[in-house]
C-alpha cells in the first residue's frame, strides 16, 4: 500500500501547480491500481540475459546456485552467484554469461 501512495503522490507532485487533467487522473488511477509494479524488483527472481536478483531467504541456503543456473538457462547461459547478502530485505544476485572462460 505504502508503494502505491508514493507513485501516486509522486505523479501528483509532478503535475506541479497546475490543473489536474484527465489523463493524469487515469495515470494515477492505473498505477495505483497495478500497485507500483514498475517502481522495483519483485517477489521472484528479477533479471535479464545478464543476470539478475532474487530475495535472500535462510531456507533455501543451498539452492543459490541452481536458481542462477535455472534461471540463465532461458538463454542457454551459465550461471554465476556473485553476491549473497545473509540479511532479510537483501538479494542474492548472480550473471548469465556463455563462456566459461570469460566472465563479464
Amino acid at each position: 500500500m505504502g508503494r502505491k501512495l508514493l507513485v501516486a503522490l509522486g505523479l501528483v507532485l509532478a503535475a506541479g501547480s497546475g490543473a489536474i487533467t484527465g489523463a493524469m487522473i487515469a495515470t494515477m488511477t492505473t498505477a495505483m491500481a497495478t500497485g507500483g509494479g514498475f517502481a522495483g524488483p519483485g517477489p521472484g527472481i528479477t533479471g535479464n540475459d545478464t543476470g539478475g536478483i532474487f530475495p535472500y531467504s535462510p531456507a533455501i541456503e543451498g539452492s543459490y546456485q541452481q536458481i542462477a543456473e535455472d534461471y540463465c538457462a532461458r538463454w542457454a547461459r551459465l550461471a554465476k552467484v556473485t553476491s549473497i547478502h545473509r540479511k532479510y530485505g537483501d538479494y542474492v544476485s548472480f550473471i548469465c554469461y556463455d563462456r566459461p572462460e570469460r566472465i563479464h
